[in-house]
């Protein structure tokens, strides 16, 4: 399988992104990337627009609810929010949407620092394998894998794609 090109991606983004924001009428929308690689897509489509506001950046470690039952052990950061949330419109933004855990984790921590007036979800990637009902409202490609796949954003830059297969 052939993984798309971010940076063919991000402008198709960017321009869907406009829309759907202008549909929305939110003019200062306040940009929140997900650590690690949902930072750095953040950061590529900030560029994209030619936005130079402050990026917040989450770090949903400790909001997971399947770290523990995937065997994984989070290696926390603080999250780095330099705007209010209470009553602002957040594009939340990350590289691969699999499960959903993580953006539910996201919405977790972000109604921890208050209460947004909206939250628009920006994905690289949407693997169609979702747990949870949450759906991008910005997509740059829509894959299926089989079960034994994934798919790892390397950056920040350039950002790049890989395959790769789980092993037992």
């Amino acid at each position: 399988m052939n993984l798309p090109d971010p940076a063919q991606l991000l402008p198709e983004m960017a321009s869907a992104l406009i829309s759907h924001l202008n549909k929305r009428q939110i003019s200062t929308p306040r940009f929140i990337g997900i650590r690690t690689g949902g930072v750095w897509v953040a950061q590529a489509l900030l560029e994209t627009l030619g936005n130079e506001e402050p990026l917040g950046i989450l770090d949903v470690s400790f909001y997971r609810d399947d770290f523990t039952q995937n065997g994984l052990h989070p290696q926390v950061q603080p999250s780095e929010l330099p705007f209010e949330i209470e009553g602002q419109h957040i594009v939340l933004i990350d590289d691969v949407l699999m499960s959903g855990r993580t953006i539910r984790a996201a919405m977790n921590e972000l109604f921890d620092y208050g209460r947004p007036a909206s939250i628009s979800l920006v994905s690289l990637l949407d693997l169609d394998a979702r747990d949870l009902p949450i759906r991008p409202d910005v997509v740059g490609a829509t894959l299926s894998l089989p079960g034994e796949q994934r798919v790892k954003l390397s950056g920040p830059t350039p950002l790049t794609l890989e395959l790769q297969t789980l092993t037992n």
